[in-house]
C-alpha cells in the first residue's frame, strides 16, 4: 500500500511540475514539427520511396519516437534537480523501497512523453494517410512502452551526474546518435554493416520499428519496418526490466 502511494505521489508531483512549465511543452512539440516539415519535407524531394508511401509519411513514426526520446530522457533531469535541492535525500530516508521511487520517476516521464506523443500523433490526417481508432490506440500504447524504456535509461544516466550542465552535455552525445541510428530517417537494412550492427544495439530502433509496424501494418518490411512487431515489443520489455533493476541498484549505491 505505501509503495503504491509513493509511486502515486512522485507521479503527481512530476505531472504538476510539467503542467506549470508551458514553455517546456511548447519547445518539445516545436522540435519534432520543425524536423517533420522542414527536414522531412526537404528529404521527400530527393529520397525515392516505394509502395505508395511518401518520405514524410515514412518519417512520421521517427518523429513520434523523437518526441518520446527527448521528453523521456530529459525528464531524468528531475533527478539532478532533486539531488541539488535536497528533495532526493528526503525521499531516500523515507521507509519506502528504492524500486518504488524509480517506478514513480519512470512513470512520470512516461506520462509526460506519451502526452506529447499524442499531440504529434494528431497530425496524421494532414500527412495523407489513414489511421483508424485501433491503430491510433496501438501507436499511443507503443509510444508509452517506448517512453518507459527511455525514461529508465535516462534515470540511470542521471544518477552519475550532479549538475545540469554535465548531464546536458553527455545527453547530446547520446540522444542524437540514438535518433540518427534508429531507422527513423532511413531503413536499418539500407545502412552500412557497421551502422546496422550499432542500430540493432539501440533500444530506440525497436521503438521506431514498432511504430512503423502499427502505422503501416499492410506494407512490406523492405518499405517500412525492419523487424517483427512482437520482437520489437520483446526487446523494449527486456530493456525496461534491465534498466529498472539497474536504476534501483544505482539509487542504492550512488544516492
Amino acid at each position: 500500500m505505501i509503495e503504491g502511494r509513493t509511486i502515486y505521489v512522485i507521479l503527481i508531483r512530476e505531472i504538476k511540475k510539467f503542467l506549470r512549465e508551458r514553455s517546456r511543452l511548447f519547445s518539445t512539440v516545436a522540435r519534432p514539427l520543425i524536423w517533420l516539415f522542414f527536414v522531412g519535407g526537404g528529404m521527400s524531394r530527393v529520397v525515392p520511396m516505394k509502395g505508395g508511401v511518401t518520405y514524410i509519411q515514412f518519417f512520421f513514426p521517427g518523429i513520434l519516437a523523437m518526441t518520446v526520446l527527448f521528453s523521456s530522457i530529459f525528464s531524468a533531469i528531475s533527478i539532478i534537480w532533486d539531488k541539488e535541492f535536497g528533495y532526493m535525500k528526503e525521499m531516500l530516508v523515507a521507509p519506502v523501497s528504492r524500486t518504488s521511487i524509480v517506478l514513480g520517476k519512470t512513470l512520470s516521464g512516461t506520462f509526460v512523453s506519451t502526452l506529447q506523443a499524442v499531440i504529434i500523433l494528431l497530425l496524421f490526417p494532414f500527412l495523407g494517410f489513414r489511421l483508424g481508432p485501433l491503430g491510433f490506440f496501438e501507436a499511443v500504447a507503443v509510444s508509452s512502452f517506448l517512453a518507459f524504456s527511455i525514461s529508465a535509461i535516462g534515470i540511470f544516466i542521471a544518477t552519475f551526474y550532479e549538475s545540469f550542465e554535465s548531464f546536458s552535455v553527455i545527453m547530446n552525445f547520446i540522444v542524437m546518435p540514438m535518433f540518427f541510428l534508429s531507422g527513423a530517417m532511413y531503413p536499418v537494412h539500407s545502412m552500412p554493416e557497421i551502422l546496422k550492427t550499432i542500430s540493432r544495439l539501440n533500444p530506440l530502433t525497436y521503438g521506431v520499428d514498432a511504430l512503423k509496424n502499427v502505422i503501416f501494418p499492410s506494407l512490406r518490411a523492405d518499405i517500412t519496418a525492419d523487424f517483427p512487431f512482437v520482437f520489437d515489443l520483446l526487446v523494449l520489455l527486456v530493456v525496461s526490466l534491465v534498466f529498472v533493476v539497474l536504476d534501483t541498484l544505482a539509487f542504492r549505491k550512488r544516492l
